[in-house]
C-alpha cells in the first residue's frame, strides 16, 4: 500500500468516526476479509458477514464502513448495548465459499477478542455461521438447535410492521391498517413475513419482486395484488415498503412517487441523501429511516447474546413503534427531516453514555 493510499484510508475512517478497520488474508484457504468497527461506546460491535465479489477493494471498504455506521445508529435507537460493525469476505459465495474459509474467518474473529460479533448478511447463511462458531463464540444468529434465536427474518419483518403502524398513526390519527394500501417491494423471507403481518390486519397489500414466479406465488398465497417491479411506488398507495435492494428512494424515483409513507426493511434506501431528503419534503412523503425500523433482526441477535426469552424480545421489537413516533415528533418540533432526527437521537444516546466511561 502506498503512503497516499494509507492516508486516504485514515481520511475515510476519520470522516465517519470509525475506530478500527481490520484486514485479513490467508492465501492457503483463499480468504480475503475486511472488518470495520465504527463505535463501541454502547458495547461490542456486531455486524453481518457479507460475501460478495466486489469490483474493487475500495468498494468493499466503502461498503463495510457504511454498513457498520448504520448498525451503530440502529443499535442506539433500539436501546441496545451494542456497537456497529460489519464484515466483508471478498469472493463469490456461490462458487468460492467453503467450510475451511468460514472457519479461518472465525479464527480471525476470535483474534479480535470480543470487539466484533459476527452474524449473517448477504451471501452467508446460518450454516456458515455454524462454521464460524466452530472457531469462536463471538457469533449471534445461530439456529435454535444450537440455543440461538433462530430465523431472524421474522423479527426483522415485525420491526418494519410496527414502523408502518407508527407512520399510519401520524397520518391518520390511529394505527389501524385495515383497508390501507401497502406495496411491498421484494418478497423474500422478510418481505413475505411482512405481507403475512399486514394481511393479518386486513391491509390491502400489493406485492412485487424481481422474480415474477416468486411474486405470483406470494400474491396467491396471501391474496395480495401483483405489481410490475420497480413501479410499485407510482401507484396510489399509503405505504411503499422497499424490502429488497437499497437506493430505490432517489432523485429520479421520488418525483414519481404517489405514496404517503416510505417504510421498509431494505438497507440504505436513500441515494444522494441530501437531495433526496429535500425532494421527500417537497412531495410531502413521510420517510421512516431504515436504520430505525429494520432493527428487528439485530434485536433478535441481542436477545440471543443476553439470554432473553421470547417475551423480552417481543417487547424490544415493539419499542420500534415508540421510537418511530418519537423520531417523527422530534422532526416536526425541530423542523428537520426524520432521517436527521433519527441520527441526532442515536448520536445523543451514544454521547450521553460515553460519559459513563
Amino acid at each position: 500500500m502506498s503512503q497516499q493510499q494509507g492516508h486516504s484510508l485514515f481520511d475515510l475512517m476519520q470522516a465517519s468516526d470509525h475506530q478500527n478497520l481490520f484486514f485479513c488474508q490467508d492465501s492457503e484457504v483463499g480468504l480475503k476479509a475486511i472488518v470495520a468497527i465504527h463505535d463501541t461506546t454502547l458495547g461490542p460491535a456486531i455486524g453481518g458477514v457479507r460475501m460478495l465479489p466486489y469490483v474493487s477493494i475500495d468498494d468493499a471498504i466503502e461498503d463495510a464502513l457504511r454498513l457498520s455506521k448504520a448498525i451503530t445508529y440502529k443499535a442506539s435507537l433500539a436501546g441496545l448495548n451494542l456497537g456497529g460493525g460489519s464484515a466483508i469476505i471478498l469472493g463469490n459465495h456461490r462458487t468460492e465459499k467453503s467450510e475451511v474459509l468460514m472457519r479461518r474467518f472465525g479464527r480471525f474473529v476470535e483474534g479480535l477478542n470480543g470487539n466484533f460479533i459476527a452474524s449473517t448478511d448477504v451471501g452467508t447463511s446460518q450454516l456458515d455461521l455454524e462454521h464460524i462458531h466452530a472457531e469462536t463464540n463471538y457469533v449471534a444468529g445461530l439456529p435454535a438447535s444450537l440455543k440461538g434465536a433462530g430465523d431472524t427474518t421474522v423479527f426483522a419483518a415485525k420491526g418494519v410492521f410496527y414502523g408502518i403502524k407508527a407512520a399510519i398513526k401520524e397520518l391518520y390519527g390511529d394505527d389501524n391498517l385495515a383497508g390501507r394500501k401497502i406495496a411491498v417491494e421484494g418478497v423474500g423471507a422478510v418481505g413475505e413475513h411482512l405481507v403475512s403481518l399486514l394481511r393479518g390486519e386486513n391491509a390491502r397489500v400489493y406485492v412485487t419482486d424481481m422474480t415474477e414466479e416468486r411474486m405470483m406465488k406470494i400474491a396467491a398465497k396471501y391474496k395480495a395484488e401483483p405489481l410490475t417491479y420497480s413501479t410499485s411506488f407510482e401507484h396510489d398507495i399509503d405505504v411503499y415498503a422497499p424490502c429488497a435492494l437499497g437506493g430505490t428512494v432517489n432523485p429520479d424515483s421520488v418525483p414519481r412517487m404517489r405514496c404517503k409513507v416510505i417504510a421498509g426493511s431494505a438497507n440504505n434506501q436513500l441515494k444522494e441523501e441530501e437531495r433526496t431528503i429535500g425532494l421527500l419534503k417537497e412531495h410531502n412523503i413521510l420517510y421512516t429511516p431504515d436504520f430505525l425500523i429494520n432493527a428487528g433482526a439485530l434485536i433478535s441477535c441481542y436477545s440471543e447474546l443476553e439470554g432473553y426469552g421470547a417475551e423480552r424480545t417481543e417487547h424490544l421489537i415493539r419499542h420500534i413503534y415508540t421510537a418511530t413516533r418519537h423520531v417523527i415528533q422530534k422532526a416536526n418540533e425541530d423542523n428537520v427531516s426524520t432521517y436527521e432526527a433519527a441520527k441526532q437521537l442515536a448520536e445523543k444516546r451514544i454521547f450521553d453514555l460515553r460519559k459513563l466511561k
